[in-house]
Formats: structure tokens, sequence, C-alpha cells
């Protein structure tokens, strides 16, 4: 399987805070049938000042004691943006970090506020398809406003994105209500991947292969691995060596 949205690499935003639990959540993905990880920190103004380089400075000790230790995963790296204003500005720096392609374009893991869905992101969205990038929406079951009105989970798919769910939200970790619209979108057909959002060994562990197996149950085998192995390898094969 395929993990595109984790929070492993040690002290830059709220995931793993050294690089024991780096590797510690590394293994735990391994030993949950994740065979490539996509690091994405947070990049957040104001409380996870990420960039580019600093991440790729977080990255490096961890992809060399992986090597070290024969882990069988390969590691690439991006980022979960917060939507915000400055998004346009880091596009003309070419400071966006991308989690791979999809049709051609560029996409960008975005992230809402859990609380609500900001006026002007459908604009947004629109102004990145524009400029060859495609947002594709973090965890959208687990946002307030979406749950309180699916129409808004409609508006956002009309401006064109893709979406993605967390495995734990499958699991139903984060409550009844998001884990019933997760299913919700699953069997409406509206999901582009599902991934673990893993942050820490205690609290947020690696659950893909726990999600996929209610997936199976909900959409059939085919649709499970589709959306754990087949789309996000379309979406990330050149930010890893191979994918077998």
């Amino acid at each position: 399987m395929i993990d595109l949205h984790c929070h492993v690499l040690p002290a830059i935003d709220d995931g793993a805070k050294d690089i024991d639990e780096s590797l510690s959540l590394i293994r735990a993905a391994v030993d949950n049938g994740i065979s490539h990880m996509m690091c994405t920190p947070h990049i957040q103004t104001g409380f996870f000042d990420n960039t580019i380089e600093s991440i790729a400075q977080a990255f490096e000790p961890v992809a060399r004691q992986v090597a070290l230790q024969s882990l069988d995963i390969q590691l690439a790296f991006a980022a979960e943006v917060r939507i915000c204003p400055e998004i346009m500005i880091w596009h003309k720096q070419k400071q966006l970090p991308f989690i791979g392609k999809w049709q051609g374009q560029n996409v960008l893991l975005l992230e809402l506020p859990h609380s609500h869905v900001p006026p002007g992101t459908e604009q947004l969205i629109k102004w990145l398809g524009k400029n060859d990038i495609i947002a594709m929406i973090a965890h959208p079951e687990r946002n307030r406003d979406i749950l309180a009105d699916f129409g808004k989970f409609k508006r956002l798919a009309k401006a064109g994105c893709l979406f993605q769910i967390t495995a734990a939200s499958v699991c139903g970790d984060f409550g009844e209500s998001v884990q019933q619209l997760s299913h919700k979108l699953l069997l409406e057909d509206l999901v582009t991947i599902m991934a673990t959002d893993a942050h820490s060994i205690k609290r947020r562990p690696p659950k893909l292969a726990e999600g996929k197996a209610v997936v199976v149950e909900l959409v059939g085998q085919e649709k499970a691995h589709q959306l754990v192995y087949e789309i996000p390898k379309l979406i990330s094969e050149s930010k890893f060596a191979a994918i077998t």
C-alpha cells in the first residue's frame, strides 16, 4: 500500500516529536503493509512555517536511518498546506511542495480548517487549476461545515479537486458522524485516495490496513485496492525511485 499523507518527520509540526518516534511510526507503517510513504508535514502560516528547505532538512536524517536499518519502505516528502492567500505567492516563488501529478497537473495536498470551509476556497481551487495545479482536499470528512452541510462538499467537487479520506475516519476513530460521512463518500464514489494521516504511535498510528478492510466491506476489494495502491501510485510515481 502507498500512504500519501502522514506526519512522521521529527520536530517539524504536530507529528513525530523526535527521530525515535519517526522511526517507530515508519516501522509501524511497514508492519501495516505500507511500502511507500509520502512525508507531508504541515505548512501553516504562523504555526508551522515550514518550507521545502526545512522539510528536506528534517527528511534527510530519517531517510538515512531507514536505509541504515534496511527498513522495507520507500520515503519521499511533500507537505500538507493549510489554505491561505500566500499559496499564490508561494506558487510564483516555486515554493509549493507537491505530492505528485494527476492527469498532467501537479497535486497539492490542501488542508482546510477543521471548523469551516473558508470563503474563497472554491475560487482558489479554480485559480490553482488555471495554473496547472489540482488541489487534493485532505480529510474533508472531518470538516465541521461539510459535516453540517453536504452541499459544501459538492461545491468543492464542482470547483475541480481531488479528495483524500483518512483510514482512521473510516474505522470510527474520529466519532460516528465522521465515520458516517466517510462511508457516504466511499459509497458515492467521491474519494480519490485513502491515507493514514499518522501523527503518533499512541494517538494516531498508521492504520491503512484496518481502513482498507472496512472499505472492502463497503465497496469491494477492487475499489479498496485502487484507493490505497493504484491511484496513489499514479499520483506519486514521479516522487519515488520505483513502484512495483
